[in-house]
Formats: structure tokens, C-alpha cells, sequence
């Protein structure tokens, strides 16, 4: 089976090479990978990279985030707050459609023009939340004594920068959508977790003592069975039996064929991770803000959520919750089961045993409840797997936890079946 997937797989990237539009996008979106590395590396000036990558590879919430951010916090680079403020600012307006009519139709009735609409929105408030964010992270270094600043010019000077940053990997991760083979948000985050691997792998070999020989083995065993779940719980779907209704024209019958709507268990992918992530950092961030506006209740108030976010149980207990609770979250606003059910009723399609219409998107509904439990258990207990390897283990291997190989997992098979739809469409039009 691993062999005829690793022989499907060299086949697609050999009909690749050969369609000139297809290999012109992956080119683009190798060279936009490639420009976003760079910017990760290069770093805010006048400040001291070895003390604060000492201080995050410390503290385990940070060096989470860090991972997430592509190295860009540690790095202390231009775009060091990342993809974080755009994310933040989609989650803030997606919650924003429970409470306002007219936002929630914007997104879901609008159609192609809504959604643009809404995403500009999200583009309009990602530099605000740069900034806030980054003064908070600032803030917090400031409060270590990691950062000095003379003068509120540099600090400025520094806030500007980062929220620039953050702007041109918003519109790196825009320009890669476009390209339309993935999600530019995940391809960056995917970049940025596979640039460090071998530098995690180096570290943990320097550091290999024969005293810790079973402890790898353990880790090495759980990490292949985290990759076949992974595999396994994102290539899984939920089969929906379709019959279309037999029509005549002519001399001609038409329909009647026996087909089937695949519902993905885990159809939220990696966004339910990505959300929880962001707002667990928005707590540290608030924090430092109020503390340096001496508005004392707030900050009082703000220091122990934050107090709490740090404590390791407290953090995987939250984090579990977050991305169980975003999976519905999500799905649910991504998945429309009654326009499902009147697209397959507009085509002459229905499920054997159920009306079209109401009965069949109710039916939908329910099942969709169903996978999605299964899909967020699976999510939420791959988030918190690497802190479960850590106290098992002992051994600080965060960068190839259950979070990463999702991300890579995810991102990879999504990328090759996107890529063998697009040959087959042009195969097929030739």
C-alpha cells in the first residue's frame, strides 16, 4: 500500500513537470516560500537574538508559539508576530457574525463579492492588531529586562516595523491562495515548521546520552503512530449514498446513476489548532498592555488568566478545549447542510429513504454533528499529544509533536490531491 502511494505520488509530480500553468504556480509559490524564509531571518536591529531565543526555547508556551510563527519571534525578525494578527482579526470577525445580522449576511449570502468584502475587513484590522500585539509582546520583554528602549521613538520605531511585517506575509499568504493548489496560511506555517525539523534533530542527537536510550525509543514508537493516525483521520470520510432521479428526453433515458457525497470527518483541517493558538497568546498580550497603562484591575485581572494559561495542565486542558470547541465553531459556519440539500434537489439528485430539501439537510446536519465530534476529538488530542510525549519522555521535542504533523500531513495531501484535480481537468479537456 505505502509503495503504490509513494509510485501515485511520483506520478502526479511527473505529469506535473510536463503542464506549463502548473508548474509555473508551484514555481511562484516556491519563490514566495523562499521570500518568506528570508524575512523570517532577518531581524529587528539593535537587538540581542541569543538572549531572547535563550528566553523563549525556556518558556514552553512561547516556544509553542514560536513554532507556529515559522521561527519569527525567536529570530526577533520584521514579521515576528507572523500570520498571528490576520488570524486574529478573522477569528474576531467570524465571532462578530453571531452578534451582527448584517456582517453574518455579508458572509454568507453575499456570495463571492461578500466574502471579499469580509476579508478585507479582516485586512483593515490586522495592522491595528499587529500593533497592539506587538506592544504587548514588547511590553513583556521590556518587563524581563530583555529589551531596553531609550526613548518611546524607538519603541515606535519597532511597532511600526512589526505591524509592516505583518502585512507582508498577510499579502505572501494572499498572493500564494491565489495560486489556488492550498491555503497560504497553512503553506507558510507548513514552511515554517519544516525548516526546523533538522535543526531539532541535530540538537537532540548533540545531546543523546545512552541513559536516555529508552525514552527516545518510546518517543520515536508514539511519534509513527501519531503520523499513521494523522494520515488515517485525514484521508477519513463519512460516505453518503446520491441516486439521481431517471429522466427521459427523447429516445434517451437520462440519470439513475448510483453515486455518493463524501463528508470529510475532519473537515476543519488545521484552523480549529491555528484559532486556539491565537487566542491563547491574546491573555499575555492584554496583560502588558494594561500593565504599562496602569489600568490595575484590568491588568490584575489579565495577570492571573495569564498565571493560569502558564500552568502546563491548565494549558493542555484549555488548548484541548479551544480546539474542540473551534472545530464545531468552524464547521459550522463553513458547512452549509440545507443549500447542500437543495443544490443536490436542483440536480435531480437525493439520498434513497429521504425527501429532498428539509428532511435531507436535516439528515446532513446530523451526521455532520457526528463526524465533527469525531474530528474534534481527533484534533484536540493531537494538539496536546506533545505535551503528553514530554512527561512521558522527557525529552523537549515540541517542533515534530502531534500539532506539526498534522500541519505537514494535512498540507502535503491536500496539496497532491489539488494537484491531481487540476491534471485531471486538463487531461480530461484535451
Amino acid at each position: 500500500m505505502i509503495l503504490n502511494d509513494v509510485k501515485k505520488i511520483f506520478l502526479i509530480l511527473s505529469k506535473l513537470i510536463k503542464i506549463k500553468d502548473l508548474r509555473k504556480k508551484v514555481l511562484i509559490i516556491i519563490i514566495l516560500l523562499f521570500v518568506f524564509r528570508i524575512t523570517a531571518n532577518i531581524p529587528i536591529p539593535g537587538i540581542d537574538i541569543k538572549r531572547i531565543k535563550s528566553f523563549i526555547e525556556e518558556n514552553q508556551f512561547l516556544g509553542l508559539l514560536n513554532i507556529f510563527l515559522g521561527n519569527t519571534l525567536s529570530n526577533f525578525s520584521i514579521a515576528m508576530l507572523g500570520l498571528g494578527p490576520y488570524i486574529t482579526a478573522i477569528i474576531i470577525l467570524q465571532l462578530l457574525t453571531l452578534i451582527f445580522p448584517n456582517l453574518k449576511q455579508l458572509y454568507y449570502e453575499g456570495g463571492e463579492e461578500g466574502r471579499k468584502k469580509f476579508n478585507q475587513y479582516g485586512r483593515i484590522l490586522t495592522f491595528p492588531l499587529a500593533i497592539i500585539q506587538g506592544y504587548g509582546f514588547l511590553t513583556f520583554l521590556r518587563s524581563q529586562g530583555i529589551l531596553i528602549y531609550q526613548n518611546q521613538i524607538d519603541l515606535i520605531k519597532d511597532l511600526i516595523i512589526i505591524g509592516a511585517g505583518s502585512i507582508f506575509l498577510m499579502w505572501i499568504g494572499e498572493l500564494i491562495t491565489e495560486q489556488k493548489l492550498g491555503n497560504g496560511i497553512s503553506f507558510l506555517i507548513f514552511a515554517g515548521i519544516v525548516v526546523n525539523i533538522p535543526q531539532t534533530i541535530f540538537i537532540s542527537l548533540e545531546t543523546f546520552s545512552l541513559e536516555q536510550l529508552n525514552s527516545y525509543l518510546i518517543f520515536v514508537f508514539i511519534a509513527l503512530l501519531v503520523i499513521l493516525f494523522v494520515i488515517y483521520f485525514t484521508e477519513a470520510e463519512r460516505k453518503i449514498p446520491i441516486s439521481y432521479v431517471k429522466r427521459v428526453r427523447g429516445m434517451r433515458i437520462y440519470g439513475g446513476a448510483q453515486t455518493y457525497l463524501p463528508l470529510k470527518v475532519n473537515q476543519a483541517g488545521v484552523i480549529p489548532i491555528i484559532f486556539a493558538i491565537a487566542i491563547l497568546t491574546f491573555p499575555q498580550t492584554l496583560f502588558y498592555i494594561f500593565k504599562s497603562a496602569n489600568i490595575e484591575f484590568l491588568a490584575y485581572l489579565f495577570s492571573k488568566i495569564v498565571y493560569l494559561i502558564e500552568n502546563s495542565i491548565i494549558f493542555g486542558i484549555l488548548y484541548f478545549l479551544l480546539v474542540f470547541g473551534f472545530t464545531y465553531f468552524y464547521t459550522l459556519i463553513t458547512f452549509e447542510p440545507y443549500e447542500i440539500a437543495n443544490n443536490l434537489q436542483k440536480n435531480g439528485a437525493f439520498i434513497p429513504g429521504l425527501k429532498p430539501g428539509k428532511e435531507t439537510g436535516d439528515f446532513l446536519k446530523k451526521i455532520v454533528y457526528r463526524t465533527t465530534f469525531a474530528g474534534g476529538m481527533f484534533l484536540a488530542l493531537i494538539a496536546i499529544i506533545p505535551f503528553i510525549l514530554q512527561a512521558i519522555t522527557k525529552i523537549k521535542f515540541l517542533t515534530i509533536g502531534g500539532t506539526s504533523v498534522l500541519i505537514v500531513v494535512s498540507v502535503v495531501i491536500e496539496t497532491l490531491k489539488t494537484i491531481e484535480n487540476e491534471i485531471e481537468i486538463r487531461e480530461y479537456s484535451v
